[in-house]
């Protein structure tokens, strides 16, 4: 599914219909809602790269949905459209993870530039996320004698040395190396090395 889509979320009709307009122009798809409560019922949560929502509207407001959005494991960016008055509100919205906000009157430009900025962000991150569960789908797949000669190789022991260490001979080692390297899609110590130091740090 496509998650690069730009939602807004504007109880207000002109509002809403000028910022579709604005970024449809500028080759964007955006998808336009009125409340909250009818963009959570439209189940399309996962195609949303990018939200832009008004922090103040009649029923769910703009920030009780940006919490029921993280409450419910959605990470999409979030950009508060605010007005004069709602800028700490907006500033507290950064604080709990909000990507940014624009004040109203806002700048079309600017506002484009900050959705773009945070449809990368977005991107990157999946990214990166999908990067992480691959890395641990191909570490899951080892046995537990394939781990051992793995963190032998990473502390830069030599075949023999894994051996002795090991109570194996040395083609044994060298058979468990042929295949920590074929299920990693490493060709080389080094590789594995520097593919295994992206992986985070496993949670106490």
């Amino acid at each position: 599914m496509d998650a690069h889509q730009i939602f807004i979320v504007d109880d207000d009709d002109a509002i809403r219909d000028a910022l579709g307009w604005l970024f449809r122009s500028r080759g964007h798809v955006a998808r336009l809602w009125p409340s909250a409560e009818a963009l959570i019922a439209s189940g399309d949560l996962a195609s949303c790269g990018c939200l832009v929502l008004d922090i103040r509207m009649d029923g769910m407001s703009g920030l009780e949905l940006f919490g029921w959005l993280r409450a419910n494991a959605h990470e999409m960016p979030v950009i508060f459209l605010t007005g004069h008055a709602d800028v700490p509100m907006a500033v507290a919205a950064l604080k709990q993870g909000a990507f940014d906000f624009v004040e109203k009157p806002f700048n079309d430009n600017e506002l484009v530039d900050r959705a773009l900025s945070a449809l990368e962000s977005h991107r990157a991150h999946a990214s990166r996320r999908t990067a992480e569960r691959e890395l641990e789908d191909r570490l899951a797949h080892l046995t537990a004698r394939e781990v051992e000669v793995m963190e032998r190789i990473l502390a830069g022991l030599m075949n023999k040395v894994i051996a002795a260490d090991l109570g194996v001979t040395m083609r044994t080692v060298e058979v468990h190396r042929a295949r920590i390297f074929e299920k990693m899609a490493v060709r080389s110590a080094v590789e594995l090395a520097q593919l295994l130091a992206t992986r985070k740090p496993a949670a106490d």
